[in-house]
């Protein structure tokens, strides 16, 4: 469940580090009622952002392929690797 909790209950640090940590998803602050802020722990944000980066090399991957380049063969590719790396 979406975590929502005032600013002023940010001056319990300790209780709002061990809700991010539990809970592993960003915590949601308001401010006059209203969204201001959102925390997560360093875990939770690595992981958003790790799948990020790889929403981005697909689309990058996808756009390539429409630009009409050509794709390749995984065999050969893990060949060169194997040469240029065991060789």
């Amino acid at each position: 469940m979406v975590q929502i909790i005032p600013i002023k209950e940010l001056r319990n640090t300790n209780d709002i580090s061990d809700r991010c940590h539990a809970k592993r998803e960003p915590i949601f602050i308001t401010k006059n009622g209203y969204g201001d802020l959102v925390i997560m722990s360093m875990e939770t944000y690595e992981e958003i952002t790790s799948t990020g980066d790889i929403d981005l090399a697909i689309a990058e991957s996808e756009a390539q392929l429409a630009g009409g380049e050509a794709l390749l063969d995984a065999e050969d590719v893990f060949k060169a690797a194997r040469r240029k790396h065991f060789e």
